[in-house]
């Protein structure tokens, strides 16, 4: 068990502004499967365990298959994802590495498929995710074990 600070009781106002960020989100146009995705990705490679606990939870509950769940890590050598999915997967990817930068090659294509507020809304799903996987590493939140029945 961590004994790291609680954003949410050290600094109540830094908490709610974090969830107003994740309103936003909750309240876009984008598809529950991109946002599980976005979320899920990201948190991965951010290895923010409780964020990957948490995500791949809510997008079984809303439909998501295993299969496809665990092919997340691998998704560019697996035929289990379309062609938007894909651009969500490399954006979400090109964003949480910034330090590579985002690719031309990537920003194009995703700007391509979605329009520009699509465009926009997907940014800031992965700029919200990579805050929230920021704050459960640096504060070292756990997931709870749940028991399976």
């Amino acid at each position: 068990m961590s004994n790291r600070i609680q954003i949410k009781t050290a600094d109540p106002a830094a908490y709610k502004a974090m969830m107003a960020m994740d309103n936003y989100v909750e309240n876009t146009s984008l598809s529950t499967r991109h946002k599980d995705f976005i979320r899920i990705r990201a948190s991965q490679i951010n290895g923010c365990t409780y964020c990957v606990d948490e995500h791949t939870r809510d997008a079984r509950n809303n439909g998501e298959t295993e299969q496809r769940i665990y092919a997340l890590t691998s998704w560019r050598e697996t035929p289990f994802f379309d062609e938007q999915e894909r651009a969500v997967l490399a954006l979400t990817e090109e964003i949480t590495i910034i330090g590579n930068r985002v690719s031309d090659e990537t920003y194009n294509h995703a700007a391509a498929l979605f329009d520009e507020k699509y465009l926009a809304q997907l940014i800031m799903a992965i700029v919200t995710i990579n805050a929230w996987n920021r704050i459960g590493v640096s504060t070292k939140m756990e997931p709870e074990l749940v028991a399976e029945v």
